[in-house]
């Protein structure tokens, strides 16, 4: 067991208040309130909208609570106590994961969020250059004998959020994403995202009713393998999220047959790991029509300010699950919110009491 520092307990404050912090930050400048609205609106987002939104959705997709006790072993030269932390539990805004329409321009650069496209679309563009020269392009599977096969590229990279996230103490635990890091470019992983290599012939690829989003084969958005770029779905709204779906269920696990960089963190056990003075529990890989590693908000072309998975039944409802979510360009981004829990390290890590988290949906 690693030894610690013991530190002060901290006074647990409102979560509410430190995520106001960060709308603050971002709304410092004259004439910034507007901006980030007009961002909003449209079918592109920037870093000050998705931080924006992220802050106005977390009372809905944080789901902060304190969650049990840490309890630690503190010793000197002539006696050894123990002491407690309270240990906390929320979901953080992890990732910016984008599902998009290839250009006839520059295929893989179709990214709705502004600097996530200037950060990777070059990189993937020089990457996948000749490739894309052998694989057809998004706009040939939606017209004539295909209408309903959609093709889409992707990304997933870190949250913006996460430059404050990423060092949160308790009561806010911090995040293991990076701001601003790709985690997946569809562009760099174009063997496996356009030929469907290997996972084509993975059973769960063949097997119908296995890895759905939704109810089997009852009622499905479609599946999750073979994890690639193509997607038979009439909706398109629905197709990016299955797209979605797929790149956070690579990323969210070690050693996928993919060209990409993994999220986990920590033990194979218990993701348990120490960030700085806080003793971090990681969520493991997320599981499509579970939130309990993680669920999603639509950022791109609508802004929700809620939280759900992916797979919902609508045929009931008044209007589909994608009814006035179709981007006319074809572009979606979604943020992926992932749970940690958290405690303040007091010395060596003895064990930890507390309620499950997360709670039940």
């Amino acid at each position: 067991m690693r030894a610690f520092k013991p530190k002060g307990r901290k006074t647990p404050g409102k979560p509410l208040a430190l995520m106001g912090l960060l709308l603050l930050v971002t709304l410092s400048r004259p004439g910034q309130a507007a901006d980030v609205f007009a961002a909003l609106s449209g079918e592109t987002i920037s870093a000050t909208g998705l931080i924006t939104s992220a802050v106005s959705a977390f009372p809905a997709c944080g789901r902060w609570q304190p969650t049990g006790i840490c309890i630690y072993l503190v010793c000197s030269l002539f006696e050894c106590h123990t002491e407690e932390s309270v240990k906390y539990g929320h979901y953080n805004p992890d990732l910016v994961v984008s599902s998009y329409n290839s250009s006839s321009n520059d295929r893989v650069s179709g990214n709705p969020w502004t600097e996530g496209k200037a950060i990777t679309g070059h990189l993937s563009t020089s990457v996948a250059a000749s490739l894309l020269q052998a694989v057809p392009s998004a706009g040939d599977f939606s017209h004539g004998k295909h209408q309903n096969m959609i093709f889409k590229e992707g990304d997933a990279i870190g949250h913006p959020a996460a430059l404050i996230t990423s060092s949160s103490t308790p009561p806010l635990c911090p995040t293991d994403v990076t701001a601003f890091k790709p985690y997946f470019l569809s562009g760099l992983d174009a063997i496996a995202w356009r030929w469907l290599l290997p996972e084509i012939v993975y059973p769960q690829s063949v097997t119908p009713g296995v890895r759905e989003i939704g109810s089997g084969q009852l009622y499905t958005w479609g599946n999750v393998y073979p994890r690639g770029g193509f997607s038979t779905q009439s909706d398109d709204a629905k197709a990016a999220a299955v797209m979605a779906q797929r790149i956070a269920d690579i990323v969210t696990r070690d050693s996928q047959p993919h060209v990409y960089v993994s999220l986990n963190q920590g033990d194979g056990d218990s993701n348990r790991h120490v960030n700085g003075q806080t003793m971090v529990w990681s969520p493991g890989p997320i599981k499509e029509t579970d939130a309990t590693n993680g669920w999603w908000q639509m950022t791109v072309p609508v802004v929700e300010k809620s939280c759900a998975v992916f797979g919902s039944n609508d045929v009931e409802a008044l209007n589909s699950w994608g009814g006035g979510k179709i981007a006319r360009s074809g572009s979606y981004a979604f943020t992926l919110w992932r749970p940690y829990q958290c405690c303040s390290v007091e010395g060596i890590f003895l064990f930890s009491i507390g309620v499950p988290y997360p709670p039940a949906s």
